[in-house]
């Protein structure tokens, strides 16, 4: 099982963030054919990996809560919110998804499945995605912890991919989700596919967008619903526009992405904002932050991505390549 990397240490050289925006762009291409290292007593990860496409039936994805959810209660926004429409909501519709974005499946100390949104994002080893850090700061136990990419109506249109490390500022911990909602993001390395693949290969990524801004007049919001009429829930599709929110909550401080887009209810956090680029589309959120996401169905937030998330990227860039040299020294 992995266990989650506490990122505190101090800042890179400067000289090494302009490295860093060339691998976020794509720009700098790098060669990554060897295996990931397999989590501490955990099975090699090609086995590992077929391990996790055998244990995640449709069925048991299919009664997956979300992250925090209580067995037994009913999914979806919380409270009433405190803050009025201005304009009409735009609607979200249900679609078969993107290959880039998918969902992370795993099995609490209970043995009750769990689940969060996730988006592979292009890194040199090709192995990285992104979500929200409080799907996954609890201590509890995150068995099966594996990466679905595309899930919909009960299938694995791409396989499956074990995670092998997690990395959350440590600031989150220390401060806890709602004084840490600044810090709400985290980036995952994931194992190869059981037949030796790794994800960026099989589904592509998207560009990481560090400090993108918060007014986007064109933002696509993606999520995975944890209620719904379908016994295999669709994930939802809606686009809007964000702009800075500064929290009012003395509890939760902090400037944040807002957008508005109807129906986006519990299990959907951790999914994309996403923009078009140069090169594509590019994360510049994930649904989280402020109140974990939010207060209704229908207005989400996301941290904003500074380099404190870039110094997350690194260090899990350079421990996949330090992966890779002991996958060569075998």
């Amino acid at each position: 099982m992995p266990r989650p990397h506490r990122s505190g240490r101090p800042r890179r050289p400067r000289t090494l963030h302009g490295l860093a925006a060339a691998l976020l762009s794509g720009l700098l291409v790098a060669a990554a054919s060897g295996t990931g290292a397999a989590a501490a007593g955990g099975p090699p990860p090609r086995r590992a990996a077929a391990e996790a496409d055998a244990y995640w039936t449709p069925e048991r994805m299919a009664t997956a809560l979300p992250a925090g959810q209580r067995a037994g209660s009913a999914g979806g926004g919380g409270g009433t919110g405190s803050r009025a429409q201005a304009a009409p909501v735009p609607p979200s519709h249900p679609f078969d998804g993107l290959p880039q974005v998918g969902t992370f499946f795993w099995t609490d100390g209970n043995d009750t499945g769990r689940f969060c949104g996730g988006t592979v994002v292009r890194s040199p080893h090709r192995d990285l995605a992104v979500s929200a850090a409080h799907c996954l700061r609890s201590p509890d136990p995150k068995k099966r912890l594996t990466f679905v990419p595309q899930y919909h109506d009960g299938l694995k249109p791409h396989g499956v991919f074990p995670v092998e490390d997690i990395y959350i500022d440590q600031r989150y911990y220390d401060l806890g989700t709602d004084r840490g909602a600044r810090w709400d993001y985290t980036v995952l390395r994931l194992g190869e596919r059981d037949d030796g693949e790794s994800v960026q290969d099989v589904v592509g990524g998207f560009g990481l967008g560090i400090r993108p801004g918060y007014a986007h007049r064109n933002v696509r919001l993606i999520g995975y619903p944890g209620s719904s009429d379908a016994k295999y829930p669709k994930p939802l599709d809606c686009s809007s526009s964000t702009h800075r929110y500064t929290s009012t909550d003395p509890n939760a401080p902090g400037d944040f992405l807002e957008i508005a887009c109807a129906g986006y209810v519990g299990g959907t956090s951790g999914g994309p904002f996403l923009v078009r680029g140069e090169d594509g589309y590019e994360v510049i959120g994930v649904i989280g932050g402020y109140h974990t996401g939010g207060d209704t169905p229908d207005i989400s937030y996301s941290s904003y991505f500074t380099d404190d998330l870039l110094e997350l990227y690194l260090d899990a860039v350079d421990d996949g390549r330090s992966a890779d040299d002991r996958s060569a020294d075998r």
